[in-house]
């Protein structure tokens, strides 16, 4: 894999590119997916269902190509892992595998990461930078404090580098100089983003972002999750942090070798200057509200992703930026990148997402309860909710992503859409069906309770416990504070009726489901549920919290039992 030369960037040039692409949607993904089935015209997968080199046309690709979930393609895929050479999925050898974060499916998943999904990540991002620095410009020289981690890359017994999708991207030659065209510079040294250790990773981020805080632009994490947390740990290190620049040396903590070295050339002389900047301003501060325009005086604007699963982080995120706009990152998934956010200043409430045609050939899968086929890009209607399909470079062929989105308009002739949640992730006992959606809105009801004795839900997930009779839901909250029992069990009675789904409802009222339990476990239950998925080999920028735990997730959900200190059981439908 070659490093080439980055163009120097030109945001007007960039958006031009995007307008006329997605004025011409409909051509450009004719096009592309006769792209990908040429070059992937050997693959034995292709070979299978009868694709040669004349099938060109969509309808006749989709006639011949069922659709397919992770499932189907594993048995391919673990040949490629097993070092198979042979034109599986694709025409060439894969050079890496992503490994997904497995929290939502309980398991990870490999998926196949190859030089054109690279280049489809660095055109995502500059199409998306090229708008956010439109409404949001910065400075040539500034930097992005970015709390970015690569966990180590393996190589599977058939000698494939195996990575998380971020850890391939980052790891790429290309990466670094691709940042530096769009004026993205990280503030940490790469031994930071490589540091085997993920907590001294966050230590050093937080320390380089303050050595370099009048450079810093924006703030990044892939999600949310990663702001906060990051943000939340700074509360508790920020004396540390003071010390280290007021005397020049970096804290005992750090003990990774490389990182030392490479933090000592940062901190080159005591600054008790600066160190007495930053501890007047977090003293100022009252709860930590505007920490982050505090320290980065000279920041633009948040940047993450901020919507699906990320929603719950979003007003404690708020609450650290203070005035400063919150921008959520653009939509894709481990399998690649599918939109870009061309409306950087909507809320994250609001936020939507025109997808790139030509970074795959789309599908969209109506939700309903009956049998429908697939419509195309420009097919789709407004106010309706789909599952997306991909086609794209890396060999995946029709692929059922899982994710459902509600298209709400269109940028030139291509569908802006809003994330709704996952398909798979439903909380069910009977006839009952709750997404990932209903119950985060069923936490938000309850945790207005909760605000009114001033604590907030930190995180929560949810199980459905089938081994009592009849079955029941359980939450899991972890919260900010103490408080009494009996705001708890409302807690919990709202909980219950947060859940509005008829088939629930009426199954709660006849007692088919059992009382909805609320559990409150420890602080930090949740820290140690995120390192069970970094031990597993998952990276801390790819984190998501599981939102509904499996019976298979065993060791999740032993974590969870292991650390709850109360339990209540909804009144609400006696």
């Amino acid at each position: 894999m070659l490093e080439k030369k980055v163009e120097t960037f030109n945001m007007n040039r960039v958006i031009d590119e995007f307008d006329d692409m997605t004025r011409n949607a409909d051509q450009v993904q004719k096009q592309t997916l006769k792209e990908i089935l040429e070059k992937n015209q050997s693959a034995v997968y292709l070979q299978n269902f009868g694709i040669n080199a004349n099938t060109t046309d969509p309808e006749a690709f989709k006639a011949l190509v069922p659709l397919v979930t992770d499932l189907d393609l594993e048995p391919y895929i673990k040949r490629m892992v097993d070092g198979d050479t042979s034109p599986i999925l694709t025409s060439r050898p894969v050079p890496a595998i992503s490994l997904s974060s497995g929290t939502s499916q309980g398991r990870p998943k490999f998926i196949p990461f190859t030089d054109e999904l690279m280049e489809n990540t660095l055109q995502l991002f500059r199409t998306a930078f090229a708008f956010r620095n439109r409404d949001f410009p910065i400075d040539d020289n500034g930097r992005a404090l970015q709390f970015i981690y690569s966990s180590k890359q393996y190589i599977s017994t058939g000698g494939v580098p195996i990575g998380t999708a971020t850890t391939n991207v980052y790891r790429n030659p290309n990466f670094k100089a691709g940042m530096k065209s769009i004026q993205s510079l990280c503030c940490s040294p790469d031994e930071v983003i490589f540091s085997p250790n993920v907590h001294q990773a966050l230590y050093c981020h937080l320390l380089s972002g303050i050595l370099f805080r009048d450079q810093v632009q924006y703030v990044f994490a892939s999600f949310a999750h990663g702001l906060v947390h990051a943000f939340r740990t700074f509360e508790h290190v920020w004396e540390e942090i003071v010390t280290d620049i007021e005397d020049g040396v970096l804290s005992s903590r750090i003990t990774v070798p490389s990182v030392r070295t490479a933090m000592a050339k940062l901190l080159r002389a005591p600054n008790p200057e600066l160190a007495e900047t930053i501890r007047t301003k977090c003293l100022s501060l009252s709860n930590w509200y505007g920490l982050i325009p505090a320290l980065f005086p000279n920041a633009k604007y948040v940047y993450g992703i901020m919507t699906g699963s990320m929603e719950p982080y979003v007003k404690k995120l708020r609450h650290y930026a203070g005035e400063l706009p919150l921008v959520s990152h653009d939509y894709g998934s481990s399998e690649g990148w599918i939109a870009a956010n061309v409306r950087p200043t909507l809320s994250p409430e609001e936020a939507t997402f025109a997808v790139v045609p030509n970074l795959g050939y789309f599908e969209f899968l109506p939700v309903s309860e009956t049998e429908e086929r697939p419509v195309g890009l420009t097919e789709v209607k407004i106010g309706q909710e789909y599952e997306v399909v991909i086609t794209n470079y890396a060999g995946l062929y029709r692929y059922r992503l899982g994710d459902v989105v509600k298209i709400v308009g269109f940028y030139n002739k291509t569908p802006q859409l809003k994330f709704i949640c996952r398909r798979n992730l439903i909380l069910s006992i009977n006839i009952d069906k709750n997404t990932e959606r209903d119950l985060q809105m069923s936490v938000e009801s309850a945790a207005k309770r909760l605000a009114e004795e001033k604590i907030e839900v930190i995180d929560f997930s949810s199980h459905v416990d089938v081994t009592t009779e009849p079955g029941h839901y359980v939450i899991y909250w972890e919260i900010s504070g103490e408080t009494e029992d009996d705001v708890l069990q409302d807690c919990c009675d709202c909980l219950d009726k947060g859940f509005i789904d008829p088939g629930y409802m009426s199954s709660r009222k006849c007692k088919t489901i059992g009382a909805l339990e609320l559990r409150v476990v420890e602080r930090g239950t949740f820290r140690k549920v995120q390192e069970h998925f970094l031990g597993l080999g998952s990276s801390a920028g790819q984190f998501k919290m599981p939102r509904c735990v499996k019976p298979s997730n065993v060791k999740v959900l032993q974590i969870l039992c292991d650390n709850v200190v109360s339990r209540f059981f909804s009144t609400a439908f006696e």
